[in-house]
């Protein structure tokens, strides 16, 4: 046996999914790590980096945080007790996190995004942001200064050239 063939991969490490998305719609004001409730087929599927979490979103119900529209899709090679794509999902977090998360998303405006989703040793994490939204004149803002700041590197450029 050769010495690559008795080596351990490496687990991957980085994001299983991430919600691009939510940077261009809101202005993220704070973000918090929780840990997630999975099933074991739910687990393999994200391993397998097979998640879509662009109508994501989570709440507070009850004393608890819970993430809705997270779409997680059955592993292709579980057995009959294969789990529904889009069901709800418990968060763990503290009390007092959850408390404190209570008051700021009673202020005006401010919601629960999912972020992104990794794995933290073998524990799934997401990574979840307060969020205001953004209005339309906004986001335009924010597009005409990433050209100015674009065309501010090009002229540098050229004239270190």
């Amino acid at each position: 046996m050769s010495s690559k063939a008795k080596k351990k991969r490496a687990p991957a490490s980085g994001d299983v999914v991430t919600n691009r998305r939510a940077r261009h719609k809101f202005e993220l004001v704070e973000k918090i790590e929780a840990g997630i409730v999975l099933t074991g087929s739910e687990v393999k599927a994200l391993r397998g980096g097979k998640a879509q979490m662009t109508d994501a979103y989570a709440v507070v119900d009850r004393g608890e945080v819970w993430l809705r529209n997270l779409h997680i899709p059955p592993y292709e090679f579980a057995t009959a007790d294969a789990h529904e794509a889009t069901r709800p999902r418990k968060l763990l977090l503290h009390r007092g996190e959850i408390e404190r998360l209570i008051g700021k998303t009673a202020q005006k405006g401010l919601t629960l995004v999912p972020v992104r989703i990794y794995f933290k040793g073998s524990r799934a994490k997401v990574e979840l942001a307060l969020a205001r939204g953004k209005e339309g004149r906004d986001r335009r803002r924010e597009i005409a200064d990433r050209e100015v700041r674009r065309e501010l590197e090009r002229e540098f450029k050229d004239r270190v050239r």
